[in-house]
């Protein structure tokens, strides 16, 4: 019979203790793992689903997911017409956070280029893309809006008219897509009195000019809607999105667009790079940095046990060494007990995980690659962590079972 096997009947509610915790911590950390691709995941699926080839984005900046970026939304019209360009759009992303039925609402505004884009690239579980250029929107399942939902969003309602799943932004937070135009009314909405004090500082302000005071008519322009003056630019857009032709040469094209003074172009993948190193880098190092941690406390707890249970059956192990038993016998028996040991409760980590990780509120996502190098991992600790019971056993002495 295996002695290992046989000692560890012996001892099994220490044993079966002992690998329920050393399971909840290797979850821990195979759930870590799974968070930081997660992470990764969710901060490039828009980028990645969007499909654009180059992004223009306001001069010396990072782009719309690095810091702020503002570019006049007539830009489009100007990408269009370098060649090699078969399509621009503007880009719009912005989140808010309002409460719904006493609950906090938090959702990423996205917006589409109407006409030419309806979110048919959206993955829809139900309902439709959007059919008309106001008033619509399509929400992902996790903002827990269904079909035909109206929502109260800036001065207007939006209605829910489709459903996707799993299309979240960088934080986590659900996507909400609307026409490009709904997009900005929600991000630049005022209260009623805030406009109200801005038109009348507006108001003051040309009173105190000489042609305030000779044209009458200017005081009127100055107190009516900001979109009815020409001195005032539209609503500047976040970025714009170029696709471009069959065949066409991106650094060409890029080389173009870049010698506009106005903007700066990045490819999706710099975008992407941009996107990870900057919000996520911080991410995946604590979680590397707590990972490791938790893999070193492992190592220590499945060290104390096996020293332990070495503690419990000096008596036998020189009783061993008494009738003959070679080294070899007695290191394996203490080798054993700790790899059953760890392996048992990576078995246990990894079933937990399977019912625990999908009810986590951000994605966990774990891969093949993750689960293997876990489990060289834990062999690895448990060696390491034998190594003080074989130490210990090593310097029992035979006559040891003949003291009283």
């Amino acid at each position: 019979m295996n002695l290992a096997i046989r000692d560890i009947r012996h001892n099994a509610g220490r044993f079966a203790f002992t690998t329920v915790g050393i399971g909840m911590l290797l979850m821990i950390v195979m759930g870590m793992g799974g968070i930081y691709r997660g992470l990764i995941h969710e901060a490039t699926l828009l980028v990645d689903r969007v499909g654009a080839d180059l992004w223009i984005v306001q001069g010396r900046t990072r782009g719309p997911f690095a810091e702020i970026s503002r570019i006049p939304g007539n830009l489009e019209d100007r990408a269009r017409a370098v060649p090699g360009v078969a399509e621009a759009r503007r880009f719009v992303s912005h989140t808010i956070q309002r409460e719904r039925e006493g609950r906090p609402l938090r959702m990423v505004v996205q917006g589409l280029s109407w006409p030419e884009d309806r979110g048919d690239w959206v993955p829809l579980v139900s309902g439709r893309s959007l059919t008309q250029g106001h008033y619509e929107m399509i929400a992902d399942d996790s903002l827990d809006l269904p079909l035909g939902t109206k929502i109260v969003l800036g001065k207007n309602d939006y209605e829910v008219v489709g459903l996707t799943r799993g299309m979240v932004g960088t934080g986590g937070d659900g996507l909400a897509f609307f026409t490009v135009s709904d997009a900005m009314a929600i991000q630049f909405d005022q209260p009623g009195e805030a406009i109200r004090l801005e038109r009348a500082a507006r108001r003051a302000r040309v009173e105190a000019v000489d042609i305030g005071r000779q044209q009458p008519l200017f005081l009127d322009r100055a107190v009516g809607l900001s979109s009815g003056i020409p001195a005032f630019a539209k609503s500047q857009v976040s970025a714009v999105l170029v696709s471009l032709a069959p065949g066409a040469d991106l650094e060409v094209v890029r080389r173009t667009l870049e010698t506009w003074p106005d903007i700066t172009v990045y490819s999706t993948e710099e975008q992407k790079n941009l996107l990870l190193s900057g919000m996520v880098d911080k991410a995946r190092r604590q979680l590397g940095l707590f990972r490791a941690l938790l893999i070193v406390i492992s190592t220590i707890i499945i060290a104390l046990i096996v020293y332990t249970l070495t503690l419990d059956k000096v008596r036998d192990i020189a009783l061993l060494k008494l009738i003959g038993a070679r080294n070899p016998v007695i290191i394996g028996l203490i080798l054993q007990q700790a790899l059953l040991m760890g392996l048992a409760g990576y078995a246990l980590a990894w079933w937990g995980g399977q019912y625990a990780f999908p009810r986590f509120p951000r994605l966990v996502l774990i891969s093949s690659s993750d689960l293997v190098s876990l489990a060289v991992i834990v062999v690895v600790i448990s060696i390491l962590a034998s190594f003080l019971g074989i130490w210990k056993a090593m310097r029992i002495e035979p006559n040891t079972v003949l003291a009283a």
